[in-house]
Order: structure tokens, then C-alpha cells, then sequence
């Protein structure tokens, strides 16, 4: 397996371009063989600038299905949703297709919001017998913790490697969130870790 190719930019706006550059190339190559792509993306701070290249840029994005590593348990219009995130900076500006947007629903009991995910993938997949779902693209961040997704240094689940998502408390932050777990985002055909600020250099 190829090790990672590691690309530093001068800026956050540079790093945003470049990460939705390689998305959007990812996604272009997925569809020269495949009618449908599918990309999971991440919340945080500093996917906002990535969103808002992805909604400037002309992507048809009518074949693109859309899911999400990682969710805080609170309302879709919570300022600390993922979702929110994305929405406002991308999927609204972009006109993109409700019926490909597959969210986590984070305002509902966590146990409740991670089941109806995991049945939200397996029936989009067709995952049978303990399969894994396989994201042709994934997009990543990680904080000053070396955290990504919400798999936070110490939790058990960082050695599941059969499951598709969970509900997780995090301690640190004193919240419920969804996430996909380490299997899945193993399988992804590519994944891009978008990194910024000099706090997280030591974790990258």
C-alpha cells in the first residue's frame, strides 16, 4: 500500500483549494465507470472553506450522494451541526439535490440517531452479511488531539474494525456524537485529510 501523499500550502484558503480540488477530482474519475459517486465528509472549523470552493465550482453534483463521518447529537440547525455547516456553505449555495444528502439525524436520542445511519448505509449499499460500506471518496480532519472523526486517543472503538457507525460520548467535549468507525473509514477508495492551523502539526 502506497504511503500518503502529504502536500503542505502556504494558507488555509490554499489547503481548502487544493483538498476540493482533489475531490472533485476523485468524484469526476469515480463517474467516467459508475453512474452514482459517494462521499462522506467532516465538520469542525475547518472544512468551511473547502464547502465553499465545492459550492463556487460547476460539479453536477445530480450523481454525487452525499453522507457524513462524524455528527454532534444536536438539531440539524444547531450551530455545532455538521450538517448546518455544510449546508450553508455548500449545499444550499450549490442547489444540491435533496434526495442524495443522507444525514445523520443528530436530533434524535444518539443510540436512535446512530441505528437509523448505520440502516441509512447498509440500505443505500446493499450491505449484507457483516459487509462494510466502500466511500469513494472520504474527507477527514484531525484536531491538536490527533483525533479524526470522532474516534478521540484512548477509545475503545478505534479497534472496531467490523462496525459501520456508533453513537460515542465524548468526554472531552461532554456530547454525544455519531461516527463512522475505523473499518469504514479504512475501505474508502480515497480519502483526503484536510489539516490546518500549527496547534495540529505535531498530530499530523
Amino acid at each position: 500500500m502506497a504511503g500518503p501523499n502529504v502536500k503542505v500550502a502556504a494558507s488555509a484558503e490554499a489547503a481548502a483549494a487544493q483538498c476540493a480540488s482533489f475531490i472533485l477530482d476523485a468524484l469526476a474519475e469515480t463517474l467516467k465507470t459508475a453512474s452514482v459517486a459517494t462521499i462522506a465528509i467532516s465538520g469542525g472549523i475547518t472544512p468551511k472553506l473547502l464547502f465553499a470552493d465545492l459550492a463556487r465550482s460547476s460539479f453536477d453534483w445530480s450523481k454525487v450522494h452525499l453522507f457524513w463521518v462524524d455528527e454532534r447529537c444536536v438539531p440539524p440547525t444547531d450551530s455545532q451541526s455538521n450538517f448546518k455547516l455544510a449546508n450553508d456553505t455548500w449545499l444550499v449555495p450549490a442547489s444540491y439535490p435533496a434526495a442524495n444528502i443522507h444525514r445523520v439525524l443528530g436530533e434524535l436520542e444518539p443510540a436512535e440517531g446512530a441505528g437509523k445511519y448505520v440502516a441509512e448505509i447498509s440500505g443505500f449499499f446493499g450491505l449484507k452479511g457483516g459487509a462494510l460500506p466502500v466511500f469513494d471518496v472520504l474527507h477527514r480532519g484531525m484536531g491538536p488531539d490527533a483525533h479524526t472523526a470522532s474516534l478521540f486517543p484512548g477509545e475503545a472503538l478505534i479497534q472496531d474494525r467490523t462496525g459501520v457507525a456508533t453513537n460515542v460520548w465524548v468526554e472531552k467535549f461532554k456530547m454525544h456524537r455519531v461516527t463512522l468507525l475505523p473499518g469504514v473509514l479504512l475501505a474508502a477508495r480515497k480519502t483526503v485529510l484536510q489539516v490546518s492551523g500549527t496547534d495540529k502539526a505535531d498530530a499530523v
